[in-house]
């Protein structure tokens, strides 16, 4: 059985991530017209990061997929 409330938290912490870089950035933009490059370092992780955890989600039940698949038609 999978953990729902784990994979709800996974997404909500990816999203929350991409939201607050984006937020930051136009905060910036707004404010002094510029993006440091200490923010974009950390909108690039953060874009990495969520990426990752929605990439890698999609990677698992992929595999799963296939095992199951496998050890079925044996």
């Amino acid at each position: 059985m999978e953990n729902t409330g784990f994979k709800i938290s996974q997404y909500a912490c990816a999203v929350l991530l991409i939201v607050s870089s984006i937020a930051l950035v136009a905060y910036q933009v707004v404010e002094i017209s510029d993006v440091a490059s200490g923010l974009l370092y950390y909108v690039a992780q953060s874009f990495l990061l969520a990426g990752s955890i929605f990439g890698l989600d999609q990677y698992v039940r992929i595999i799963k997929r296939q095992y199951h698949e496998r050890n079925t038609n044996q």
